[in-house]
């Protein structure tokens, strides 16, 4: 395997920590590598979910409302730890399906192995803490967005934050994101190319 990728990426998300080359090459060890085409999904709803740091592509989030339509809930771009947290942590069944929109590329291990990891190797805690934060922090923003944010808004954010998927998702995911329509968001974007 090679885990040249997966330790820079370790590195990069804690550049102020300073973590020793074998610490890195032990961490390296709980993870296996993992590709998933386009269509495959990471996570099913009803399953638990696993820990998978995806350096290149894209994954979809979604779960249903109460009529049955899908809602998307988040868009994963490259370079990011994917992983439903209350059944990861607490190995409760995932209220939420994650697809990938293109071929993802990665390292994949499960709540047992991330576990033994932080106990063995006491340095890569600190890359949990981070993952943590940003991912709580992401959260947070989308949640308050929802409140606080117009669709003219939470649309111009996703353009400066992911303006990427675009090219891999349909406009009825990236709508029900927005939580807006589909006419809604041909709207929004008519209006948002007029500025």
């Amino acid at each position: 395997m090679n885990t040249a990728p997966l330790i820079h990426f370790i590195k990069e998300t804690i550049p102020h920590f300073n973590i020793d080359m074998q610490s890195l090459e032990k961490t390296a060890e709980y993870f296996e590598e993992l590709e998933l085409e386009k269509g495959e999904f990471l996570l099913k709803q009803g399953k638990r979910s696993g820990y998978f740091i995806m350096l290149e592509g894209y994954l979809r989030a979604y779960t249903f409302n109460e009529v049955g339509d899908e809602i998307t809930t988040y868009f994963y771009p490259s370079n990011r730890v994917v992983f439903e947290v209350a059944s990861f942590f607490q190995g409760l069944p995932a209220e939420e399906n994650i697809i990938a929109l293109t071929k993802c590329k990665g390292y994949y291990t499960n709540f047992e192995k991330l576990n033994g990891l932080f106990h063995s190797v006491p340095e890569f805690r600190e890359f949990g803490r981070a993952v943590l934060v940003k991912e709580f922090v992401a959260y947070k923003q989308r949640t308050l967005s929802m409140i606080n944010k117009t669709a003219e808004e939470r649309y111009a954010l996703l353009i400066q934050t992911n303006r990427d998927i675009f090219q891999y998702a349909p406009l009825k995911h990236i709508a029900s994101y927005l939580g807006i329509t589909d006419t809604s968001l041909s709207r929004v974007r008519r209006e948002f190319s007029t500025k």
